[in-house]
């Protein structure tokens, strides 16, 4: 199986197969443009994907780094810095930030494990590593390192431990 396929599968898996139409559109469009390997037809993917991620107010780029079983909640106003790196089975929520920090000690792009919950209008910046197994509340500012297995809430954040942090949150797991 191709990789394309391998990743487009895994995502459209992670709506019990049925996502919404324009879902499907932007993650096949999203894959294609990040895998072509023809470089004119990577160049019209790329053109595609950037048309339809704007009409939904989608900044990712075709270039990110996203593991297979990428879920989009409410899929508006997302804001993903192209450097930062993003796991397997992620929830991914209407209004998140993930951006870089332009100086001092957290000087970067987010590193996100696999299985992770980002819940609306959260924030995590800066060169931070989100563990596996991690949710992330709604409207929380994340700017320091996560360990595995906890939720994470508020501003500042504060961080819980919880085994099966994310379950019945991250539904769907493709392997």
């Amino acid at each position: 199986m191709s990789k394309f396929n391998e990743l487009y599968n895994a995502d459209i898996a992670r709506y019990r197969g049925k996502p919404e139409t324009y879902i499907r559109i932007f993650l096949f469009l999203y894959r294609k443009a990040s895998l072509a390997s023809f470089a004119p037809l990577k160049l019209i993917y790329k053109a595609l994907f950037r048309i339809w991620a704007n009409r939904r107010g989608l900044e990712i780029s075709a270039s990110q780094q996203i593991g297979g079983g990428l879920y989009l909640g409410h899929a508006y106003n997302i804001t993903i810095n192209c450097r930062a790196k993003i796991g397997r089975n992620c929830n991914i929520h209407k209004g998140v930030v993930i951006g870089q920090v332009n100086r001092g000690s957290r000087k970067g792009y987010p590193t996100i494990g696999d299985r992770v919950w980002i819940g609306i209008n959260s924030a995590i910046v800066g060169n931070v590593t989100i563990g596996d197994d991690v949710m992330i509340a709604p409207n929380s500012f994340v700017n320091i390192d996560i360990p595995s297995h906890s939720e994470v809430f508020g501003n500042p954040c504060i961080i819980k431990h919880r085994d099966w942090a994310t379950e019945g949150y991250v539904n769907n797991i493709v392997e």
